[in-house]
């Protein structure tokens, strides 16, 4: 529960010295204190679990603004955790501002916080779509070219994962020494695949995990970025929603050097190749310009919220090679022809591993009722009914 549901922000890659962390999105009054009641329950009316939480400072008695309540407390720890890994950078998956769960608020994003905690980190909205999109890509014939959510812009999944892709390895190759926080509303869906793909382009380069072979590369990524951290394959599997089978396969369209992140390369603007928006654009962004951030509905949702509170503004640099002499091109080319390999070896071993096991096939859904299979995606989702050996 606190790896997906609850709030837990979790270090999950360390590069170059910062943190690259994934969580669940913020609870909204009806689940956490849902959860909080739940919790008093079954522990047999033991006292609130987070007042044993020790030094207990006086920053965090500020942020709660000498309020006791709950709701402020574990905003309260939940930023403290934040500080002590270094995370400045908080990038929001979410398309809504709130999630409505049979018409109460469940969660909700960082950038509605009415008390404004979050003023000192910088909240970047890129909203993506979720894992009910990715039945339109399996319906497709699994062709996420010219696949387009509903909102106004040109760019199609496979542009506007590549750009979220950029984003994220822009922040992360940067100079400083901040961590950055990757969610979505359960976070066992669209973040692990951007994490996924964020640990793949990375080790793909040789910059991580530099021991682990293709084949092993692939068993951890799948083994702990998706299922150690909730990701209901069966579930996703008998809707059709093949958000899983999207990451892997989407490999062949970030190797490029549009996606390395190795050092020979030097920071330097590339001018526009097109009319859309450029990284740069999302990223300076003047606030006059921004789209609202309520709906993919917008002109523009894909902003950058740089909080009043928030010390200096991201910047994103492209990318090009260093002038040098044959010698260094050949090393940087080798170096390009050995990613491409990598993230190839790696997409081929998932592909044969899954056809054999999965299958690239709908299961059928369940033939219940309305509410025989509400209950069911329940029971589903809780864990409380296993995976029958057909289902897969």
């Amino acid at each position: 529960m606190a790896r997906c549901r609850g709030r837990f922000v979790c270090p999950v890659i360390l590069f170059k010295g910062k943190h690259i962390c994934r969580s669940a999105t913020l609870a909204g009054w009806g689940e956490l204190y849902g959860r909080s009641g739940y919790n008093y329950f079954f522990s047999g009316g033991a006292d609130d679990a987070w007042a044993d939480v020790e030094d207990v400072t006086e920053e965090d008695c500020a942020l709660r603004s000498g309020d006791t309540h709950l709701f402020d407390k574990v905003r309260g720890y939940d930023i403290r955790l934040l500080r002590y890994l270094s995370v400045k950078y908080i990038c929001d998956l979410m398309v809504e501002n709130k999630k409505v769960k049979f018409g109460m608020n469940v969660t909700s994003s960082e950038k509605v916080d009415k008390a404004q905690r979050y003023a000192d980190f910088t909240l970047l909205s890129i909203p993506y779509p979720g894992c009910e999109f990715f039945k339109e890509y399996k319906d497709r014939d699994y062709m996420a070219e010219g696949l387009i959510f509903n909102w106004k812009q040109s760019w199609d999944l496979v542009q506007q994962t590549q750009n979220y892709l950029k984003l994220l390895l822009s922040i992360v190759n940067s100079d400083d020494d901040s961590g950055l926080l990757v969610h979505c509303i359960s976070g066992w869906d669209r973040t692990p695949l951007f994490i996924s793909l964020l640990r793949l382009s990375l080790w793909a380069d040789g910059l991580i995990h530099t021991s682990l072979k293709p084949a092993e590369i692939l068993y951890l990524t799948v083994a702990y970025d998706w299922f150690l951290f909730g990701h209901m394959l069966v579930d996703r599997l008998s809707k059709g929603e093949e958000i899983f089978f999207f990451c892997f396969n989407f490999l062949k369209h970030i190797t490029s050097e549009e996606f390395s992140a190795l050092k020979i390369q030097r920071r330097k603007s590339l001018p526009a190749r097109d009319a859309g928006f450029t990284l740069e654009d999302i990223c300076m962004l003047r606030r006059k310009d921004r789209g609202s951030t309520t709906s993919l509905g917008s002109d523009f949702s894909l902003v950058m919220e740089s909080s009043p509170g928030a010390t200096g503004s991201f910047t994103y640099e492209a990318v090009e090679l260093v002038p040098a002499g044959a010698q260094t091109q050949a090393a940087w080319i080798a170096a390009l022809s050995n990613r491409e390999t990598r993230l190839q070896e790696v997409r081929s071993a998932f592909l044969a591993t899954y056809s054999s096991t999965v299958g690239l096939r709908a299961v059928a859904p369940s033939p219940s009722g309305a509410i025989g299979g509400l209950l069911e995606q329940f029971a589903r989702g809780v864990g409380l009914r296993g995976t029958s050996s057909g289902t897969l």
